[in-house]
């Protein structure tokens, strides 16, 4: 890590910092901003008290950093097309990535001391959808070709639709365990209380056991599954900023074993005897035909030989120099993009498709990666923030969406929808919002139980949500209008 600060240009060390500094801060704020989600629910319903609850929130979103994967973290790296981040001016990129963390710590802060649970990731997509306009505005070029679409409206479908299918997936475990607590077993009728009338009714304050349990390990899994999808959001932030600062160290995964470059050659040889493969046979199979037209098959061909020249001699990618490390990083995101076309063109059988499958992650190990002190930094800000300011958010999750007391059923049913919701997004390399997810949930179990929300309340989370992509866009845009002036 010291090494980033050993240039002799001073300037260049203080900027590199200063991203890094940033990229941190806005981390630790999506910590205590997110927090309220896992713990929220615990405190509300007596499972856990405050202190002992943050403090396991921290652990496991700490945990969920190191062990979550980079799916999601280069969901975030490619939502800047790779043109536009190898081919800025050292001026320029400085200028993107400051206004992409500045515009998201304004954003995310305002919300949190307003008491909104807005979305950190809404926050961070919709600044750098702001650069990419910005920047074809500047150039007077096609937005199309300025932002990368596909993987952005994957992206904003996830964000659009999570909340929903929270909210309908939350209200029908609610509908299940009432159907299962008046038809078949009336003696678990202690799950749809609230601490308050478990106080009056058993004399106790605290849940019954296996319900106290169920609340706690629901509340780790959003802290695991927030650690493993918001802190990959962190991962992916430095390696943008590393990337854009510092490419020659970052543009290629430098530690590659020679087992693992050795792998890369063969998959590569692997894909040319494929695609040559359909060349031979595209009269018989029309089907086939398409992949040829779409994809430019001379093209296709013409870059893996141009990768196989490449790699040719090489046993250490410390050998290239800057300008063919950036040449290899293209022409891999090319092949990947190329394998990305033939699944999605062509109905494929089960073999072809694996084949596919495991040739684009084994051409992805040399670019979609992190250094493991990365990794470390990005999970203790997460954690540490997740300790901190937590308060603001937990009071308006836990008292101003529903019109009564969050029963353990509602609480139980919230965290099950969110944990699995956005286990599943991690896996699949989505950002979602934990934030979203999670508050949508527990209005669905409100509406469903009949108890009613505060109005209030869900407009101003709606208003948040609504309001968050553009105000992101729109001020990730002005301050790197204003940042290149000034630099």
């Amino acid at each position: 890590m010291l090494y980033l600060f050993s240039y002799s240009d001073l300037n260049h060390s203080l900027f590199v910092f200063l991203a890094l500094f940033f990229v941190l801060f806005y981390e630790a704020i999506n910590g205590f901003h997110d927090t309220a989600n896992a713990v929220s629910t615990l405190i509300y319903t007596r499972a856990m008290s405050s202190n002992v609850a943050v403090v396991m929130s921290g652990i496991f979103n700490f945990l969920g950093v190191i062990l979550g994967g980079l799916t999601v973290a280069y969901a975030i790296v490619h939502l800047l097309p790779n043109d536009l981040l190898l081919n800025s001016t050292s001026k320029n990129a400085l200028a993107m990535i400051f206004s992409i963390l500045l515009a998201a710590i304004i954003w995310n802060l305002s919300t949190w001391y307003f008491c909104l649970p807005a979305s950190s990731s809404h926050s961070l997509i919709g600044a750098i959808v702001g650069i990419g306009i910005t920047n074809a505005i500047m150039k007077n070029a096609s937005l199309v070709d300025a932002l990368n679409i596909p993987k952005m409206k994957s992206v904003f479908l996830s964000l659009i639709f999570s909340p929903i299918i929270g909210l309908i997936i939350a209200g029908s475990l609610i509908f299940l365990l009432r159907y299962y607590v008046n038809n078949i077993n009336k003696n678990f009728y202690q799950i749809h209380m609230t601490p308050l009338e478990r106080e009056k009714i058993d004399g106790k304050k605290n849940p019954p056991f296996f319900i106290r349990v169920a609340l706690i390990l629901s509340s780790i899994g959003v802290s695991y599954t927030h650690g493993a999808n918001d802190g990959q959001k962190g991962i992916g932030l430095i390696m943008l900023v590393l990337i854009g600062i510092v490419p020659s160290s970052f543009l290629i995964n430098l530690n590659s074993t020679t087992t693992e470059i050795i792998c890369t050659k063969n998959t590569i040889h692997q894909l040319e005897k494929y695609y040559l493969t359909y060349s031979k046979n595209t009269l018989q199979k029309i089907e086939n035909k398409k992949i040829i037209n779409s994809c430019n098959f001379y093209e296709i061909i013409t870059n893996i030989n141009k990768t196989k020249f490449l790699l040719q001699d090489i046993s250490n990618y410390n050998t290239l120099d800057g300008e063919k490390r950036l040449q290899l990083r293209h022409l891999l995101l090319y092949i990947s993009d190329v394998i990305d076309q033939t699944i999605n063109i062509i109905n494929l059988d089960k073999k072809d498709k694996n084949f596919l499958i495991k040739s684009k992650k084994n051409i992805l190990k040399n670019i979609e990666y992190a250094p493991m002190w990365i990794i470390l930094i990005v999970a203790l800000s997460l954690s540490i923030g997740t300790m901190i300011g937590w308060k603001r958010i937990v009071i308006t999750i836990g008292e101003k969406i529903g019109k009564k007391e969050m029963t353990y059923a509602q609480a139980m049913s919230a965290q099950i929808t969110a944990s699995f919701s956005i286990g599943l997004a991690s896996y699949t390399g989505i950002p979602v919002s934990t934030t979203h997810i999670l508050s949508s949930s527990v209005a669905g179990t409100m509406l469903i139980d009949g108890d009613g929300i505060q109005m209030n309340t869900i407009k101003n989370i709606a208003l948040a949500w609504l309001l968050t992509l553009p105000i992101s866009i729109i001020l990730s845009s002005f301050l790197y209008s204003i940042t290149l002036f000034l630099i």
